[in-house]
């Protein structure tokens, strides 16, 4: 089982990024999909969820009307679009995939900086 994120870097305040997650070894399509980020000293926080059904997906407050899930159960890959970043939003990103039984996977994050 693989969850490979990638699309992380060096971006300006106001600027854009689009973070993918590649998954292998699994049904990814009865995977509800989740971004976390964790920013130093501090605790892993959920940042968007989508769900294995492709049901709507739910945000936190913070990134609501910026950041957009998606996921593309053809290619087994979800995706995270960041528009408007702010430096607050700079951490690791981290992408992770939930089973209805219980079952977790976890990818081994991605940075993004948001520096001018």
């Amino acid at each position: 089982v693989q969850l490979v994120e990638s699309g992380g870097g060096l971006v300006q305040p106001g600027g854009s990024l689009r973070l993918s997650c590649a998954a292998s070894g699994f049904t990814f399509r009865r995977y509800g999909m989740s971004w976390y980020r964790q920013a130093p000293v501090k605790e892993r926080d959920l940042v968007a969820t989508i769900p294995s059904g492709g049901g709507r997906p739910t945000y936190v407050d913070s990134v609501k009307g910026r950041f957009t899930i998606s996921r593309d159960n053809a290619k087994n890959t979800a995706f995270l679009q960041m528009s408007s970043l702010k430096p607050e939003d700079a951490a690791v990103y981290y992408c992770q995939s939930s089973a209805p039984w219980g079952q977790e996977y976890w990818g081994q994050g991605t940075q993004v900086t948001v520096s001018s």
